[in-house]
C-alpha cells in the first residue's frame, strides 16, 4: 500500500480504485500537528488502510520533531493499541489517551 503525503492538502492519502482514503491534519503551532480526521471508503475498511495512515502520520511527526494532537477518534483508538507512540502526544492532550468506560 502506497501512502503519499499531500502537503498542500494537509493529508496523508492512499489512492484506491475510484476513491481516496485519507488522514487530514493541520499544523496548529510550532512543532505541533493536529491529526483531525480519518476517512476510508467502505469498500476498503477492515484492510489496514486507516492503520497505515496513522503509522505514516506518526512517522512524519517523529521525523520532524512534532508533537501530536490526537483530535481524530480513530487516531485516539489506534493510540490505545499502540501505546509505544504515546510519547509523541503533546502533554496537553494526553487526556485523550485515558481509558474511559463508555456511557
Amino acid at each position: 500500500m502506497k501512502i503519499e503525503h499531500d502537503e498542500t492538502g494537509s493529508r496523508f492519502v492512499v489512492h484506491l480504485d475510484g476513491d481516496d482514503a485519507e488522514l487530514a491534519y493541520t499544523i496548529v503551532g510550532p512543532k505541533l500537528i493536529d491529526l483531525q480526521h480519518t476517512y476510508v471508503p467502505a469498500s476498503a475498511r477492515g484492510k489496514g488502510v486507516a492503520e497505515a495512515l496513522a503509522e505514516a502520520a506518526f512517522e512524519y511527526a517523529r521525523e520532524r520533531g512534532y508533537r501530536v494532537v490526537p483530535t481524530c477518534p480513530f487516531v485516539r483508538m489506534w493510540l490505545r493499541r499502540h501505546k509505544e507512540q504515546a510519547g509523541l502526544v503533546d502533554s496537553s492532550y494526553a487526556k485523550y489517551l485515558e481509558d474511559r468506560p463508555r456511557p
